[in-house]
């Protein structure tokens, strides 16, 4: 019984940091978690999360896994939904260039690319696109968002 309570104990305690750590970030900033160098916030997290239910799940998924066989083409010549957790290619790309596909469409980034993917330009607003791409961006392991935050550093610095 002792090592239940000590283990309890423990667990609260670490909930307690956790909670401290999260606390002490400016304005409910997830600690860790930027968009274009700006600190995300969990209300934008959790806006994100409910649009990408309501808007992209459909198509990547409800647990962002994609469509099946995402890398092999349609018979129309068009690509399957990729997945957008780690095992996708979604954290290869810069803030700035899931911000222009999600919002003008993917021709927007590649010209003459055709995709099933719909412009959400005038469907969400900016910072509805932000928040869904922050939800996507916090299920993401350390190692992918660490690579996608320089990724994103260098795009935006011209590299």
């Amino acid at each position: 019984m002792r090592g239940v309570a000590i283990g309890l104990a423990g667990a609260g305690a670490l909930a307690v940091v956790a909670w401290m750590a999260t606390a002490q970030q400016p304005d409910g900033a997830v600690e860790g978690l930027t968009f274009a160098g700006e600190p995300v916030t969990a209300a934008e997290v959790a806006l994100g999360q409910e649009i990408y239910a309501q808007s992209c799940a459909s198509c990547h998924g409800a647990d962002l896994e994609g469509q099946p066989d995402w890398r092999r083409r349609l018979e129309d010549g068009r690509m399957p939904a990729p997945p957008h957790d780690e095992t996708g290619h979604t954290w290869h790309h810069a803030d700035g260039q899931l911000f222009t596909i999600t919002k003008q469409g993917v021709g927007a980034a590649v010209p003459g690319y055709e995709s099933d993917m719909p412009a959400f330009g005038d469907s969400l607003t900016d910072a509805e696109i932000r928040a869904t791409l922050a939800y996507i961006k916090s299920t993401w392991p350390e190692r992918e968002r660490a690579f996608q935050a320089e990724v994103t550093a260098k795009a935006e610095a011209g590299r």
